[in-house]
């Protein structure tokens, strides 16, 4: 990541001295992400690695647990093509049973320290709990994934904006075990993009930059199989935020609804929706599988910018580091 670049001027709509309103604003997103350590250059895709450390995760459950095997998974995400590591240590699933926060704690920051030591790339902490981002935070992680998009812990925001972290703003409506009594929408866009534009005006009015804020609109959170299918379609309708956009589609519940897999064969769906999403403007994609997601969006971005490479094949400039690391 780059170490310095001028600040770019605030996002419309999103400044902490302006009053949230309900329409979007119609600032470009920005394609930068700021970051403690940095800036993270978002003018091509970028891969963040799952990695949960819980028993009960829907499709990794129980598969990390061990400090060392949690290590060697991130290193080979990283060799894969991870440019960020998000560590959780609670489910999120439908049904998942609550931890309390010295578990979840005891989970997360024994990998936080190890990894921040051996691999040089942002962690990010996947968490709703102030007092856990706080330990992660302290422990070396830079990002803040929260999937109530700051709804669940009034203490986040500041917990963020006290350690300088960035944050990824998740669009959730309840909580995991309630969410799906809330999936009912009008218009489904325009009702995920008002709700993120207030998760967006409780972080600025916490003194978070809008540089350090990247919008997640919450695929299968709140939401059924069709409705994840028309946020795909309609993702670029999001763009008006004018923050980046993350998107996690892997191994969710509607690849399987429409391939009859389980959890562990749906990554041919996962790659269509991660490339889809690329096209629809998401710059960010948290995958559990980071290998083949990271190049089948290398050969996406190659062609979507294939009017720069010469017929002759001496310009590869557009062929180096697409997908890879910060």
């Amino acid at each position: 990541m780059d170490k310095a670049r001028t600040p770019r001027a605030g996002i419309a709509g999103t400044g902490a001295d302006e009053a949230p309103g309900p329409r979007f604003p119609s600032t470009p997103p920005r394609d930068f992400w700021r970051l403690p350590s940095g800036v993270m250059e978002l003018d091509r895709p970028r891969v963040m690695g799952i990695l949960n450390i819980t028993p009960d995760s829907f499709s990794d459950g129980g598969d990390l647990m061990n400090l060392e095997a949690a290590l060697r998974r991130a290193e080979e995400m990283i060799q894969g093509g991870a440019a960020i590591l998000d560590v959780g240590g609670e489910s999120t699933r439908p049904g998942s049973g609550r931890i309390q926060v010295g578990e979840e704690c005891e989970r997360v920051v024994p990998f936080i320290e190890a990894a921040t030591r051996r691999f040089d790339v942002p962690i990010s902490i996947d968490t709703r709990k102030a007092a856990v981002a706080r330990a992660a935070l302290e422990a070396g992680a830079e990002i803040v994934n929260d999937v109530s998009g700051f709804a669940h812990d009034s203490d986040m925001p500041a917990v963020v904006n006290e350690h300088g972290a960035a944050a990824v703003l998740m669009h959730m409506r309840g909580d995991p075990d309630t969410m799906m009594e809330h999936a009912h929408y009008g218009d489904l866009l325009e009702e995920i993009g008002e709700e993120l534009s207030a998760a967006v005006a409780i972080a600025r009015c916490a003194g978070i930059p809008s540089e350090s804020l990247v919008l997640d609109p919450g695929i299968g959170f709140a939401k059924d199989p069709g409705h994840n299918l028309l946020l795909l379609k309609d993702l670029d309708r999001l763009l008006e935020l004018g923050l980046p956009l993350l998107v996690g589609p892997s191994r969710k519940s509607f690849i399987g609804a429409i391939l009859d897999v389980g959890p562990k064969e749906r990554l041919a769906g996962t790659v269509a929706a991660c490339v889809l999403a690329y096209q629809r403007g998401a710059r960010i994609f948290r995958v559990h599988d980071v290998q083949p997601v990271a190049q089948a969006l290398k050969v996406a971005e190659a062609i979507e910018t294939s009017q720069d490479v010469p017929g002759d094949g001496e310009n590869t400039s557009i062929l180096e580091g697409a997908g890879g690391t910060a």
